[in-house]
């Protein structure tokens, strides 16, 4: 089976429309900065639910790793070394993808940094809090981030599914990492409460991150809705 063909077909199938609501919608929950509200309210659980400096440095210091592992070293040494081209800039049919506001991302696209990325912290923190709503919605945040790649044609959906299956990895790799250093610092590892997550968050903390995610999807909304009159 020709699986980089098939790559190809599913790539022009899932990428662009004609709806310029779709296209400012893409550019913006793609976009870094539009998630620093929800990267604050993450910090700020992190901080609110931590008896320690050295917990909350423990903690955003492992998503922190999760990050160098799951994306940095995607882009400074996987993209360049395998050297496939992205969607938008391939010989072959880069002319047939839709480009949306004349982005075309980086030269290279093995693997995907923003799912590998994402899912690393969905996954890592999702372990870390042990709060259900905060994994659902965490991991529909990745998977957004994920769909908007193949909208705007920068990469292929095995690009997508290797940086999901790498994301995970790290995330599991660094929360066991997690585990093993927060037994020194004798934390509790685990409580019972119907007011706090297994590993102790309070959950109503958990519905200011989902509170944050909704009013910055409202936001690209609106902003979108905006793009189309102006």
């Amino acid at each position: 089976m020709d699986w980089i063909g098939l790559d190809k077909q599913w790539l022009l199938a899932l990428n662009g429309s004609d709806s310029l609501f779709l296209d400012s919608l893409v550019k913006t929950l793609t976009t870094a900065t539009t998630w620093i509200p929800l990267y604050v309210a993450l910090i700020y659980i992190v901080i609110k639910n931590s008896d320690s400096m050295k917990k909350v440095l423990l903690i955003v210091g492992c998503a922190l790793l999760c990050v160098f592992l799951a994306g940095s070293l995607d882009d400074m040494i996987v993209k360049p070394l395998v050297g496939r081209w992205r969607p938008t800039r391939d010989p072959d049919i880069g002319m047939a993808v839709d480009i949306v506001n004349g982005y075309r991302g980086g030269r290279f696209g093995f693997f995907s940094a923003h799912a590998s990325n994402t899912f690393s912290l969905a996954v890592f923190l999702t372990l870390v809090i042990r709060s259900r709503l905060l994994g659902v919605a965490l991991v529909t945040w990745s998977l957004v981030n994920c769909w908007t790649r193949l909208y705007l044609g920068v990469h292929y959906p095995g690009d997508v599914v290797v940086g999901l299956l790498w994301g995970g990895v790290v995330a599991t790799g660094v929360w066991y990492l997690y585990t093993r250093l927060i037994r020194k610092t004798n934390e509790p590892l685990t409580f019972i409460s119907t007011q706090y997550t297994k590993t102790g968050f309070l959950c109503s903390h958990i519905d200011i991150v989902v509170s944050v995610m909704v009013f910055t999807l409202v936001f690209a909304i609106l902003k979108a809705c905006l793009a189309i009159y102006i």
